[in-house]
């Protein structure tokens, strides 16, 4: 089922929100089991469906005892296809697999989309995704997205059959596509009004609905939301929210997604830094309350694996 099906099926009338998640695939040498008891907590929630971040390859740098540098590259958390592959088949949930243009081919794409329905995954997260810390050759029989609207084109012309090369008894392959929205817009945008039309881009090149980026003042959100609609964005939107649960976060967090952290939140941690999770939990379940109360009725938490902060929250909307 596509992820826009839920959507729609969620803002019927008579139906109650959803909650959808994210989770990362575990680090390079740790076990899938890892990500089995994950979905196995997050399956007592009945969820539409869940996301798997990707991640491309990254340059580690070692001295030998000659003082020769010698340079490597590999995924720090590989696994994104295998683990979408049990969540599916093994879980019976809808899988969104992340899809990058950093770090990949079009012609990788093209393979990774190939394998992915191969396994039944029929949903993806198309985005640009972080700069590399290292140049990747490529060579000149290869192609590259450059930008997260040339990569939803690219899988949106799979639906129509179109591949980079002939492929013999090939059929279209038709996807769900989401794409990545910012309420405190992308901090590589100039401003937020471009960073809006960037995802006009995506949405007019096929997307099917936007998934925003934490946040965690809900103005902002609906601020977002208007802007989408001034600029005739018409594809469902849907909030992306995280509980924080150590006082690390209070630095981790903005530096690493670029969002701001509410004063009342930070103060609040601060002054009182041994319930830090539950004030996390009290400070995501009034969003979580006014959001619904505003109609909103698919939300999307970012659990980074540790299911256990959303669970007893979820269960109060079921």
């Amino acid at each position: 089922m596509k992820v826009i099906e839920h959507i729609q099926r969620a803002l019927q009338p008579s139906n109650p929100p959803e909650f959808s998640y994210e989770i990362v695939p575990p680090p390079r040498g740790r076990s899938v089991k890892d990500i089995i008891d994950i979905a196995e907590d997050l399956s007592q929630l009945n969820p539409p469906w869940i996301d798997v971040t990707s991640h491309a390859s990254s340059a580690y740098y070692h001295e030998n005892p000659d003082g020769s540098i010698v340079k490597r590259t590999y995924k720090k958390r590989p696994g994104t296809l295998g683990i979408c592959g049990i969540i599916q088949n093994r879980f019976r949930v809808d899988t969104v697999a992340h899809i990058l243009c950093q770090g990949f081919t079009k012609e990788e794409t093209e393979d990774a989309l190939i394998e992915l329905n191969f396994l039944g995954i029929h949903n993806v997260l198309a985005l640009r995704g972080d700069s590399l810390n290292y140049s990747k050759e490529i060579s000149k029989n290869r192609t590259v997205n450059q930008y997260a609207s040339d990569l939803v084109a690219q899988i949106k012309g799979m639906s129509d059959g179109q591949f980079i090369e002939e492929i013999s008894n090939s059929e279209p392959l038709d996807y769900g596509i989401g794409v990545a929205g910012y309420p405190e817009k992308h901090f590589e945008a100039a401003n937020f009004k471009t960073d809006i039309q960037f995802l006009k881009k995506k949405v007019d090149a096929g997307a099917d609905y936007i998934v925003t980026q934490m946040f965690f003042d809900n103005q902002k959100y609906y601020a977002f939301k208007k802007a989408c609609e001034d600029a005739g964005i018409k594809a469902p939107i849907v909030p992306g929210l995280k509980i924080i649960k150590n006082v690390a976060q209070l630095k981790s967090v903005p530096k690493t997604f670029s969002v701001d952290l509410p004063e009342q939140l930070v103060d609040e941690i601060t002054e009182s830094p041994d319930h830090v999770e539950e004030i996390g939990r009290r400070w995501a379940l009034a969003q979580v309350e006014d959001l619904i109360k505003n109609g909103e009725k698919n939300l999307h938490f970012y659990i980074m694996n540790d299911a256990g902060l959303v669970i007893d929250l979820v269960k109060k909307f079921k």
